[in-house]
């Protein structure tokens, strides 16, 4: 097998404010995998929250790339993979599910089959995605409500975590004007004590929230489950929930975890995490980080599985290099094609998100290193 690498600019269609940062572009490092003449796709993008810039990803995936060519077939590698065999000792979980997707990608194209069905669903899934408002002042947050229900959202996940929180509440009481029959879900990325949080939750229950992610500072999941105890909301733990292990502890004791496969290192593993929190009364919410097309959809081939779907990242970026997810009207289904069903959308002339020129995947690569804040 042989691997390229590519890096793309993905920018936003507007800057998206969180509790911890503002962030209006990163990029994305593609990954394909060629063997006998079909390719598998894969894509990580940078993350500062998570440590991951580009030229860390794209050295990583470079050695992953090169180790690959250990196996005899994309079959044998993806077996490793899913055994627990990382590409090399330490490597990211963004990393991880980058190769897995690659791969993936490729052994369903070799098998003439979607990638859903390799993991046992005969279906297609379709789902219902949150689509992200982000901390914006309440008039522009209804405007977005009322558009985003007018062209099919059911479910619009609110940002919150600002200094005042009457300015949050004022944000999810102009979104519930303008989209009375949606699900809305807060997310304020760890900004609160619990003691704040049990001021607040009761507030936001009022007008109408259906559940809350993360609503306490990250690393200490033992008061994040004692606030899910007493809350008047489902409480979905995001930050607090990166490994399987945190996700065992945490089990039985928080009403939803959130799993993005670049968090806990790809599909497999978060089938795992599933099987972890089955009969526990936690609930699934598989969620993502802004990436394209191409990032978003092996997650969309496990949509079927989750209470809670967020898998919106595509849809905030101004120019989309893949298609073949959807999401536009507010549900995403998995690529009808082999593998991930996604393909490349042509490129736009100079368009700094187009693809550039294709690099070997050895561990020499180097690309330009571009600091932005992170989203999630």
């Amino acid at each position: 097998m042989k691997g390229t690498l590519r890096v793309v600019r993905l920018r936003l269609a507007e800057p998206l404010r969180i509790s911890r940062s503002v962030t209006a572009e990163r990029d994305a490092v593609w990954l394909s995998v060629e063997h006998r003449g079909l390719r598998g796709h894969g894509e990580a993008v940078t993350s500062v929250y998570y440590g991951l810039d580009t030229d860390t990803l794209s050295r990583l995936l470079a050695g992953a790339a090169v180790g690959l060519g250990r196996f005899a077939d994309p079959e044998s590698a993806l077996y490793a993979l899913r055994e627990g065999e990382p590409p090399a000792p330490d490597t990211p979980p963004a990393v991880t599910a980058a190769v897995e997707s690659a791969l993936l990608d490729l052994v369903g194209k070799r098998a003439g089959r979607p990638v859903h069905q390799l993991l046992g669903t005969e279906r297609r899934p379709v789902a219902a995605t949150a689509r992200t408002i982000g901390i914006v002042p309440a008039a522009r947050a209804r405007t977005q409500a009322r558009c985003l229900a007018e062209s099919g959202f059911t479910v619009l996940k609110i940002k919150a975590g600002t200094a005042d929180p009457e300015d949050d509440l004022a944000r999810v009481r102009a979104v519930r004007d303008a989209a009375p029959t949606a699900a809305l879900l807060l997310d304020p990325n760890g900004a609160w004590t619990p003691q704040q949080a049990d001021g607040l939750l009761p507030r936001f229950a009022e007008l109408g929230v259906t559940a809350v992610e993360q609503p306490t500072v990250p690393g200490d999941p033992e008061a994040l489950a004692r606030l899910a105890a007493r809350s008047p909301l489902p409480v979905i733990a995001d930050e607090d929930a990166v490994s399987p292990a945190d996700v065992e502890r945490l089990a039985g004791r928080v009403q939803g975890v959130n799993v993005k496969l670049a968090k806990c290192g790809g599909v497999h593993a978060a089938l795992r995490i599933e099987e972890l929190i089955a009969g526990s009364g936690t609930r699934l919410m598989l969620g993502c980080l802004t990436a394209g097309t191409l990032g978003i959809a092996p997650a969309v081939h496990l949509a079927d599985r989750a209470r809670w779907v967020d898998l919106d990242g595509h849809l905030l970026l101004a120019h989309d290099p893949w298609t073949g997810i959807g999401g536009t009207d507010g549900t995403v289904r998995a690529g009808t094609g082999a593998g991930l069903g996604v393909r490349p959308v042509p490129p736009r002339g100079a368009d700094r998100g187009a693809p550039p020129a294709t690099q070997p995947a050895v561990p020499a690569v180097q690309k330009e290193r571009h600091h932005r804040e992170d989203v999630e």
